[in-house]
């Protein structure tokens, strides 16, 4: 698969944008880790143009994460165009995305992102200012509609390729559901079987196995996929799908050289070594106090804990640590619970999907982020 001259090969597998989660830490994790390819955290245009710190710092990308794409959002096409601008100047992506279906209130509801699905012509509009702005390949990722009744996906993929964007990512919902319910890929395969269509088709929502990714390849005929929630506490997600029967295996030498564990990739230590890893990049990108509650998330969504027997309070203890060492301590502890609950055997297909995030909010939850306390706000969270 390519989007433009970017060679993503057989079947990729692609990070979603998510605000807070997919920072260049996260990325480059997930990159070593089997991703093809990687997005940023969803930036506002507006704040771009007005030369935001916090929305600039979003742009910082490193050479080894690429191919990576900066994804922005906005209602204003000279705004986003010129927002386009910046990003392909400061930070050369390979690809530049589009937001048209963030479906939070503070974006939707102010005519941004899927809330654009209610103004075809405006999204057109902000798509072709972007494309003659910019060099890199534009793309762009939605929803099915805005509700059930207006699921108008078919004739706007037609209409956005139209525009000269080079790839489309659908959601399989529409904004209306939020992220409840099931994702429905038909209208995903419709567009795809669309005579039409030229451009790659990117598939999305509710992918958390090799099956569901193998589901979209091979019933709708998806060019790439594209994994969002599931990758919470488990960014070897990419290598778990790309190791299984269908897929391009990572070579040896390339998992071995991804994190420094003398464990066997995917046995249940390694994952441990992986959650460790990830600390230790998101305290080196911050500072110790903060990396630690950006990666609690994470911690609190993996599955490798599920099924320990009375773990509540070591759970507890882990999301309260605020240093690394006492952090690290306890996932030591948690590693030897692991192998006298002998839960190595675990299923492999549990899923942060399956996990309740705001019985745990006071627990994991960050303090604001500097955009949210000024109020500059970049929109909530894009839990695709």
């Amino acid at each position: 698969m390519k989007i433009g001259n970017i060679d993503l090969g057989e079947r990729p597998l692609l990070l979603a944008p998510m605000e807070d989660v997919t920072d260049i830490g996260f990325r480059l994790l997930c990159r070593r880790l089997g991703a093809a390819m990687v997005y940023s955290e969803f930036v506002a245009a507006d704040a771009l143009v007005r030369m935001v710190n916090r929305s600039l710092d979003k742009l910082t990308v490193c050479e080894e994460e690429r191919p990576v794409a900066i994804q922005i959002y906005g209602k204003d096409p000279i705004a986003v165009r010129d927002a386009a601008q910046i990003v392909v100047e400061r930070a050369h992506p390979d690809v530049l995305d589009l937001n048209f279906g963030c479906p939070v209130k503070k974006v939707a509801g102010k005519g941004a992102g899927s809330g654009l699905l209610q103004n075809v012509p405006l999204m057109l509009e902000i798509t072709r200012a972007v494309v003659d702005a910019v060099p890199v390949p534009v793309t762009a990722k939605t929803r099915l509609g805005w509700d059930e009744s207006h699921k108008i996906i078919v004739p706007l993929a037609e209409q956005l390729q139209d525009c000269g964007i080079q790839a489309l990512t659908i959601h399989g919902r529409t904004r209306a559901q939020m992220y409840n319910g099931t994702a429905d890929w038909s209208l995903i395969g419709e567009v795809k079987r669309n005579p039409r269509m030229r451009i790659p088709i990117i598939g999305n929502g509710d992918v958390c196995t090799a099956a569901d990714a193998r589901r979209g390849f091979e019933d709708y005929g998806v060019d790439a996929v594209m994994i969002g929630r599931a990758t919470f506490g488990q960014p070897w997600i990419f290598k778990e799908i790309r190791d299984a029967e269908g897929f391009s295996p990572i070579p040896a030498d390339a998992t071995a050289d991804a994190i420094n564990s003398p464990h066997a990739p995917l046995s249940l230590d390694w994952k441990l070594d992986v959650l460790k890893e990830q600390v230790r990049m998101s305290i080196s990108r911050i500072d110790e106090y903060r990396g630690i509650l950006h990666v609690r998330r994470h911690l609190a969504a993996t599955p490798l804990f599920k099924g320990i027997p009375n773990f509540r309070q070591t759970r507890i203890a882990m999301l309260r640590a605020e240093t690394q060492a006492e952090l690290f301590a306890i996932m030591e502890e948690v590693r030897t619970l692991l192998h006298k609950a002998g839960t190595a055997n675990l299923p492999a297909d549990a899923s942060p999907l399956q996990l309740n995030f705001q019985d745990r909010s006071a627990i994991i939850s960050s303090p604001p982020s500097s955009s949210e306390r000024s109020g500059e706000g970049e929109g909530g969270d894009e839990m695709r």
